[in-house]
Order: structure tokens, then sequence, then C-alpha cells
């Protein structure tokens, strides 16, 4: 065993973040020992918070604690020692209970074993000890635990040398890794994230179990695959995590429009780029200027129309004509099959990735007022999400033409500006309402007010009208008497 002084632990973690008080935790953890200690009960803290408190990182908020008797029974009498009328959270299916202390979540569950059948990654449970329930953990790091016992508080319980792991930036499992995966497969996904947000290496017999047990990945549920995806997607350097899923065969499974995009093809001695890896970098490329999630998506699936649009022309070489538009329209079912947000959020995604060429057609000099009207139209309040979702999109490497790149997209923002402060057509609003034909004309609602509409819109679109009132409404006589409207 070795032996901690939580106590100064807690004081370095405590030094590095000044949003915690000093002891405000370690009052905590002796209130906890103390009730503990009265009603006979064993108690450890476990996990994630141990983890997270010997690297030094951001102590966590969620804290987990473990007993060899109830988990319940010792939230409730924590609960009443801090305050009586304090809520305690009592889940009995899962034998577990929570309470909210000021800004922490704590959690309370006895110890178990655990066992699983093939077809569930529910396993039957019975109660067991704290060796017991370190044996059950996904990973030697998270396997830690520190005693809040009288008679040996502080102390570090790592049976499996999870602090030799932490120091070599390793991912173990704790038992035999492909029986750990194949027992409950999210913890595939759970290794790849943690690789990626902490920037381990998976061991190497881990990694082949999990290339070894990929296909068990199905019988999860696409809810909580996403969780983990997504925390991979804001992690610093998201394609770790991707490159793992690719090499381990979780990817083909999960998300096979991104595997589609790996390769090179030749013919006639010309190649196009790896649109897999190229992706990649994309995301990293935006992940250091964003940590808007939605975004982030934008940038992984915005080249997912390039792999059923490919082909090579004589004379011209590799095309892929429509696939921004094609990616576009592929979003929405792989939104559906992943369980993603099918409201704002993918609809966000949808734009960013049909418009996601639209701004390099604009760089020559004369490119004409009304496309950069129309982008601006159709990007409305996300226009600089799009060029930022662009800038990402320079993956070359030579600094000369990367340089040209981002000159060339500064250009086309400053022409923006200069069209936008002008003709004021973001997040544009007609500058005559469906109410005032009406009532110019007499009408009831109906096709003709909506055609009138669409006539100003393009109007101003196309620099034949500006974007005012007075314009809007001489245009509006004009176009209506075409239509047979006469003015009352």
């Amino acid at each position: 065993m070795i032996i901690l002084s939580l106590q100064i632990l807690n004081f370095e973690i405590f030094k590095m973040n000044i949003n915690l008080n000093q002891n405000k935790n370690l009052k905590l953890f002796k209130i906890i020992s103390e009730v503990a200690n009265k009603n006979k009960q064993s108690v450890y803290v476990v996990g994630g918070y141990v983890r997270d408190l010997l690297m030094k990182r951001k102590a966590s908020t969620d804290i987990d604690f473990v007993t060899e008797q109830s988990g319940i029974e010792l939230a409730q009498n924590v609960g009443k020692e801090i305050d009586p009328k304090m809520k305690v959270s009592v889940f009995k299916t899962y034998g577990t209970a929570m309470i909210k202390y000021k800004d922490l979540e704590l959690e309370f569950v006895g110890a178990r074993k655990e066992s699983y059948s093939e077809n569930s990654r529910k396993p039957e449970v019975e109660g067991g000890t704290i060796e017991d329930d370190q044996k059950r953990r996904d990973f030697t790091i998270n396997a830690m635990a520190i005693s809040l016992n009288k008679d040996n508080f502080g102390e570090l319980i790592d049976p499996f040398n999870g602090v030799d792991d932490l120091e070599k930036g390793i991912l173990r499992t704790p038992l035999e890794p492909a029986q750990t995966y194949s027992d409950d497969p999210l913890r595939m996904m759970r290794a790849i994230r943690f690789a990626s947000t902490l920037q381990f290496q998976i061991e190497e017999k881990s990694l082949e179990a999990i290339r070894q047990e990929a296909e068990r990945i199905k019988i999860v549920s696409m809810e909580r695959i996403m969780v983990e995806f997504n925390k991979i997607m804001l992690s610093e350097k998201p394609s770790l995590g991707l490159k793992l899923m690719e090499q381990t065969g979780l990817m083909k499974l999960i998300i096979p429009e991104l595997v589609d995009l790996k390769g090179v093809e030749e013919v006639e001695g010309q190649t196009h780029k790896d649109n897999f890896y190229h992706t990649l970098e994309v995301v990293d490329n935006i992940s250091a200027n964003t940590d808007n999630l939605w975004l982030r998506w934008s940038a992984l699936l915005h080249d997912i129309g390039k792999a059923p649009t490919k082909k090579f022309v004589e004379g011209t070489g590799w095309t892929f004509h429509g696939h921004e538009f094609l990616g576009s329209k592929m979003v929405k079912n792989l939104f559906q099959r992943l369980k993603l947000p099918l409201g704002s959020d993918m609809k966000y995604v949808q734009k960013m990735v049909k418009l996601s060429s639209r701004p390099i057609a604009l760089i020559t000099d004369d490119a004409s007022d009304s496309a950069l009207r129309r982008l601006l139209f159709d990007a409305g309040e996300d226009m600089e999400d799009l060029f930022t979702l662009c800038k990402a999109d320079i993956t070359t490497k030579n600094s000369k033409k990367q340089e040209k790149f981002k000159k060339n997209f500064e250009y086309v923002a400053i022409k923006i500006k200069e069209v936008e402060e002008k003709d004021q057509v973001r997040n544009f609003q007609p500058p005559i309402s469906g109410e005032e034909i009406m009532a110019m004309f007499n009408l009831k609602p109906g096709r003709e007010i909506g055609i009138l509409k669409e006539k100003v819109k393009e109007a101003i679109l196309e620099g034949e009208i500006a974007n005012n009132s007075e314009e809007a409404r001489n245009f509006v006589i004009a176009e209506a008497e075409k239509l047979g409207l006469t003015l009352v």
C-alpha cells in the first residue's frame, strides 16, 4: 500500500485552482469518515476524482464513494449529518444514492462484483469488497481508491499499479482486456476517449483487444456511444481519438461515411488527396479556434459527400462536383442514425457543410456584389463560423500557399463587410411585409403575397433595388401590375 497525505494532495490541487477552498473537500471527507465509522461502515473515494487528484488536474466536482455495506444507507446518514433537511436522491435499482452539496455531486454505492451475459452490457450484480469493486473498473488509472476509514485515512489502494500507468501515460485494463471490453463494449469508446482527452497511449494488448471485440459495440445504445464520441470531439486534438477509432474498426461500424473517404486512387498518373486524413487535420485546425461542438462536427462532415461524388474525368482529373450539396443532405440521415439532435444543431451543421466551399469561389476580383450578398443572406449570423471553417480547411504544408490562402480569405472578408455595411443583408428581414402587401392591394392571404415577397428578396440580392421600404414598395407596385393586381 502507498500512504499519501490527503491533506497535502488536496493542498497542491487547491493551490492550482483558486476556485476551490483549500479545506473544503478535506472537511467533507472527515465528516463522511466519521459517519461511516459511527455506523460501522467502510468508505473509500474512488475513480476519476482520485485519478485527477494524482494528475494535479482541475479537481472534479463529481466524487464517487464506495462502501462495503449499503451505499444508500451511508448517503442518508451523511445527509443527516450535513443538514437534516438535505435531499438524498435514491436509486434503489442500482443501489446508489446521490447528494448535491454546494458545488459538488456526491455519489454513494455499495462495493460489488459483476458478471455479464453475451448480449447485454447490463451485469448481474452482487455485493463485494473494495478489491472486487476495483477489479470491475475499466482502467487501472480509474481503479485507484483512497481510504476514508479511521484506521488508514488517506491510504491509496492501488492494486493494479495505476500510479505507474499515470506516470507513463498508459491506458491499461485491470483484468484481461478482451474480457473487459467484451463484458462492457462501451469501455472501448471510453478507452479511446481517455486516450484523446488525456493524450495517453492505449497499451498494445488492450488496443488489439479493441480491434478483436469491435463488433460488440453494436449492443451499446447509440446515445451512450455519442456521449463518448462528443467528448472525443471536444478534446484538444480530436484526431488522436478519431484515428484510433478508424484503426480499431469502430469508426467503420459507427460512421462508415468517414471511412469511405479514406484512400488515394490513381488514374493516368493523377491522384487526389486522402480525404479522411485531410478531414482529421481540418477538425484539429478548427479545434484550435473554437469549442463549439457543432462547428467541430461541421468540420468532421464538411467533405462527407466526396466519396459518393468522386469521379475521374478525362482531361480534367478527379472531380467531386456537388459534394457540398450532397453532404448537407447526408447530414440529416447521419444525425438520425447517430441519435444526435435533429433541431437547430443539425440545421446548423447542414448549413455549414452546404456553404463550406462558397467563400473560396468569391476570392477572385470579379466576384459580384450579388454573389457576396447571397452568401451573406445564406450564412446569416453564422458567417464568422463559416470563415473559421474555411480557414481550418487549409491543410497544405507549403507555408507560402498557406499564407496566400489566408490572405485570400481576409480579402473576401473585407469585401463582404463592405457589402454588408452598404446593403444590410445579413439576417435579412424583408423591408415590406406580407400584411403591407395585402393592405396595398386589398388581398387575402394567398400565393400572390409569397410571389411578391420572393421577388423583393431577389431584387435586393441582385442589387436591382436598395434594401429599404420605399424602393421595395415601388418595386412591389410595378410587379403587382404584371400579376393583374390593382393598388387600392
